[in-house]
């Protein structure tokens, strides 16, 4: 008990460091994109989503090695509905999410795609065996995959590239301090998430929550708190694109980059209760996709039934847990 005034102070810094690092990370990417001419969706899917989904990788890599398999999967599934649900839904309250072309017909099919794959591996009770597990060739598979679409989307950029649209509108920041402004900025992520997480694990746990669902909310969530901001941040400063991208690259990031990373690691083993969790993250996938076809934006209610569905997922985690 003595340990949790001290938690709680540091939690606060890190929640400080949070939004002071995402503040200047979107700055200095938003900066980088219209100086290279480069669209704020194709940033927000490649550096800014890669850059927050640092606390993921430290995390569940960590825990690979550790032995801890569903710890690791646990938190990627978990981070993903709450980057597609909290983070998405948060954003479309403050102001229409609109949602462009390749966005419906590329980016969230290729998620879509990716949960599935994930789903696929872990599926091994259908070849007879008696645990699930993600091999370390599927790792090596799922991160090279990562590596490919991270390609693809450079050379889509470099061949449409954008005239600096409402340059004037916006102010350029000199290369160097983007630059700058992007390192500090993920430095602050990075510290500020883990510090976030580490500390809140142990208010958690002092408040007699079990090391299980620590991992279900704590780790989940906590580690998305980079994502949150930075969406909330981009959206508030008008970079809709950037906002919707880094949610969407992130959940491809989680997957393919933190989960290959960690299975290669050491070959993760999945308990059949993530394996419903990615059964019900592809659900909410489909019940998403079916709201961007049907409209050209998210509002307020799509962004309401979003935190809705959040909410249910919650209470039927702790359900599962406590019944």
């Amino acid at each position: 008990m003595p340990q949790v005034p001290l938690s709680v102070l540091l939690l606060a810094v890190g929640f400080f460091l949070l939004i002071f690092g995402a503040d200047r990370f979107v700055d200095g990417c938003s900066s980088i994109a219209k100086t290279l001419r480069v669209p704020s969706a194709v940033i927000g899917l490649t550096i800014v989503a890669l850059g927050t989904s640092l606390p993921e990788a430290a995390v569940s890599t960590t825990a690979a090695l550790s032995g801890s398999s569903n710890m690791s999967a646990g938190n990627c599934v978990g981070s993903n509905l709450f980057n597609l649900l909290v983070i998405c839904g948060l954003c479309a309250l403050f102001q229409p999410l609109p949602v462009n072309a390749e966005f419906k017909k590329r980016d969230f099919p290729i998620s879509m795609i990716v949960t599935a794959l994930v789903l696929f591996f872990g599926m091994d009770f259908l070849l007879g065996r008696s645990e699930n597990k993600i091999s370390r060739i599927e790792g090596i598979i799922m991160f090279l995959s990562y590596l490919g679409y991270l390609a693809f989307l450079v050379i889509y950029s470099l061949k449409h590239r954008t005239a600096a649209a409402d340059e004037e509108d916006y102010k350029i920041l000199p290369v160097w301090k983007s630059v700058l402004y992007i390192v500090l900025g993920a430095a602050g992520i990075v510290l500020g998430g883990n510090l976030s997480v580490d500390n809140a694990a142990v208010i958690a746990s002092a408040c007699g929550m079990s090391d299980t669902l620590i991992g279900l909310t704590i780790l989940a969530v906590g580690t998305s708190l980079p994502e949150l901001v930075t969406s909330i941040v981009a959206a508030k400063k008008n970079e809709l694109d950037l906002a919707l991208g880094n949610c969407i690259g992130s959940n491809i990031a989680n997957f393919l980059f933190v989960l290959g990373l960690s299975a290669t690691v050491n070959p993760l083993a999945i308990s059949y209760q993530v394996m419903n969790d990615i059964v019900i993250l592809g659900s909410v996938c489909i019940i998403v996709l079916i709201m961007i076809l049907t409209r050209k934006d998210l509002r307020k209610k799509e962004g309401a039934i979003m935190l809705c569905m959040y909410a249910a997922y919650m209470v039927y985690i702790f359900y599962r847990n406590f019944a």
